[in-house]
């Protein structure tokens, strides 16, 4: 039996930042929405609805708790874990939410990075293929540690004003490399991977996912894409049929499997490739931020 549908999502409206409690409290609860449509593990699903009643019934402004207490003044309130107090911040600061995003089926990682002043609509692209950034948050991550100098065309002064920018729009002054948030210590296994990519494909082959309408390259606005929400251990993943336009270019749309992790350990993304020649053909190997992947022997893995 088919699974339901689900409907296509608008974005929200720009709204003066930061966002109030109850935005802030809205938007956690369409996250908690969208997973109970999407067959995610009920316990998450709690969490997330759990932090919205929180949030909304707290009288001090959540952007106020975390200029003069950071991450800790919510990690202080019950069911808020750092998890959490980083998606609340993102949130409060930014009205940006990259699983919220991708919930919705409308994950626009380019047109997000032209946001960012110095970048242009051939630069975020570049930077999106390159180094597989899709969060303004990633972004700053990567003007620190030395990734984003990498890319051709970014300059020291380029460089400079995309910090700045990033800056202005975190609400804060430009930050120093030591106090970066970091990607998690506790990558998995590409055995794991693997494993969550087999059961996405086994799943979305059978019919037994829930569709999305993803918003880019989509004119008809169909329910097409399958959307899988799993564990492993503590470790949330979602994985998708990539949709992007490289994608599209080379028909790998029902090929490329996206891999995200979002939760307590933080954000990261691989991309499941099939060989199509080789010894390795018919094979998955991964591209992504994990650094532990490449001791793989199932294909050549790039970051």
């Amino acid at each position: 039996m088919s699974k339901p549908q689900l409907p296509t999502l608008k974005s929200p409206s720009d709204e003066t930042l930061p966002l109030t409690n109850g935005q802030v409290a809205d938007r956690l609860e369409e996250v908690a929405r969208l997973l109970e449509l999407q067959n995610a593990n009920p316990f998450r699903v709690r969490a997330y609805r759990t932090a919205a009643e929180l949030v909304r019934t707290q009288t001090k402004p959540v952007h106020a708790v975390l200029k003069t207490e950071g991450l800790e003044g919510l990690t202080r309130l019950p069911g808020i874990g750092l998890s959490l107090a980083r998606t609340i911040e993102r949130l409060a600061f930014t009205d940006r939410l990259g699983l919220l995003d991708r919930l919705r089926g409308q994950d626009e990682p380019v047109r997000l990075l032209t946001t960012v002043a110095g970048i242009g609509p051939k630069m975020a692209h570049r930077i999106h293929e390159q180094l597989g950034i899709e969060t303004l948050e990633e972004m700053e991550v990567a003007a620190y540690d030395g990734r984003l100098r990498q890319v051709a065309g970014i300059g020291r002064k380029r460089l400079a004003a995309i910090r700045d920018s990033l800056a202005g729009r975190f609400r804060r002054r430009p930050r120093v490399p030591e106090s970066l948030p970091t990607f998690p210590q506790d990558q998995p296994p590409v055995a794991e991977l693997l494993d969550v990519d087999e059961e996405y494909r086994a799943k979305a082959s059978k019919r037994q996912l829930p569709l999305i309408a993803p918003r880019r390259f989509n004119p008809t606005g169909e329910a097409w894409l399958p959307v899988l929400h799993t564990e492993r251990d503590s470790r949330h993943y979602t994985a998708l049929f990539s949709n992007t336009a490289r994608a599209h270019e080379l028909g790998t749309t029902r090929d490329w499997v996206v891999i995200y992790r979002d939760d307590h350990g933080g954000a990261s993304q691989w991309t499941a490739v099939t060989a199509r020649w080789g010894p390795c053909a018919t094979d998955a190997s991964f591209a992504g931020e994990s650094k532990s992947a490449r001791s793989s022997t199932r294909g050549d893995l790039k970051t």
